[in-house]
């Protein structure tokens, strides 16, 4: 939880600091050809260390001002459309990706959805898949939900050393599952959201030391480390044709799938442990977690052992149900008849 209250810390440096630091002649891009412009992506071409870059970034800004110029990082789908601008131009022009990721997550507004969030961000992850041309991303502070996702499907994703990389955030997890968001630390714990349990998993590949306290403490210290940092990974991928990066990049995210798939099977034998002898429906779903095949992969694990028969959520009870009475003859003469 104190990891998380630091990714978050306002005087943390964002993305345009980065650019500012590491990028020169940085040219930026707005717009996406399609609806309008959203500040809380930031997009162009520059230079990395005399190399040309590609650089697409959420912005969260630093003052009142710009917060709600940048709608604190959260994108709308104009946003991830821009990125997919960018990806292909810089694909076409065999130039390298670098994604600077500091969101809570996509913008939940209505106006959003009805121009497509989900579509726009299944188009950006997709887009970042497709690329021919190495991609690194870099999460900053908070890296939240599809919105993170849609720029760090990438071939190296590294994290700061206090950031945090989550499929929701703290709040909303508490919300959904005690329905109270007070107990936003203890979901923030079991969560594993921090870069060292994320590197753990295998889900990122590297870490970014930051000084001590924070980030925030020493920014042109953090900076220089995450530029290193960035050096280094791109520095992996100089000698590979696009083939070649595609194929890393699709067999990275493959061995992700593969290995949470060992995790599914041992939770579905704790279960089995647990319920051995319980004499509910859930018992019969332990037997056969037990003998479930131990090639299934990924979720198919679970589809193999669970069956609609077998949900043992109960159903709520509606103990104060109202039924219509018949109507007596008192009501009738009082002029109340059944129609």
């Amino acid at each position: 939880w104190q990891k998380t209250q630091v990714a978050r810390h306002p005087q943390r440096p964002h993305c345009l600091d980065y650019i500012a630091t590491l990028i020169t002649e940085f040219v930026p891009f707005a717009g996406d050809r399609k609806f309008s412009e959203d500040h809380a992506v930031v997009g162009g071409f520059g230079r990395f260390r005399g190399e040309s870059i590609c650089v697409i970034g959420h912005e969260k800004g630093s003052t009142t001002e710009s917060r709600l110029k940048h709608n604190f990082g959260m994108a709308r789908p104009e946003g991830y459309r821009k990125a997919v601008r960018l990806m292909e131009m810089a694909d076409r022009f065999g130039i390298p990706v670098l994604a600077l990721v500091d969101t809570a997550g996509a913008y939940p507004g209505i106006d959003a959805e009805e121009r497509g969030q989900a579509e726009a961000i299944a188009r950006s992850t997709e887009a970042c898949l497709n690329l021919g041309v190495p991609n690194v991303a870099v999460i900053l502070g908070e890296g939240g939900s599809g919105g993170a996702v849609a720029l760090a499907t990438a071939n190296r994703v590294l994290m700061l050393e206090h950031s945090i990389y989550s499929v929701i955030s703290p709040e909303g997890a508490a919300s959904i599952l005690w329905r109270d968001t007070t107990k936003a630390q203890d979901a923030a714990t079991n969560m594993k959201i921090t870069a060292a349990d994320l590197s753990q998993f295998g889900i990122i590949d590297g870490i970014i030391t930051e000084p001590i306290g924070g980030a925030h403490r020493d920014p042109a210290a953090a900076m220089a480390a995450t530029g290193e940092a960035i050096a280094h990974a791109l520095s992996d991928f100089r000698d590979l044709d696009r083939d070649a990066v595609r194929r890393q990049r699709r067999d990275k995210f493959l061995a992700i799938g593969r290995g949470l798939d060992g995790q599914a099977r041992g939770l579905a034998g704790a279960i089995g442990g647990l319920v051995q002898r319980h004499p509910h429906p859930v018992g019969r779903v332990a037997a056969r977690a037990r003998r479930a095949p131990a090639r299934v992969e990924g979720d198919r694990a679970f589809r193999a052992v669970l069956r609609p028969q077998d949900q043992f959520v109960a159903a709520p009870v509606h103990r104060h149900r109202q039924r219509r009475r018949p109507l007596g003859r008192g009501r009738e003469r009082a002029g109340v008849h059944p129609t």
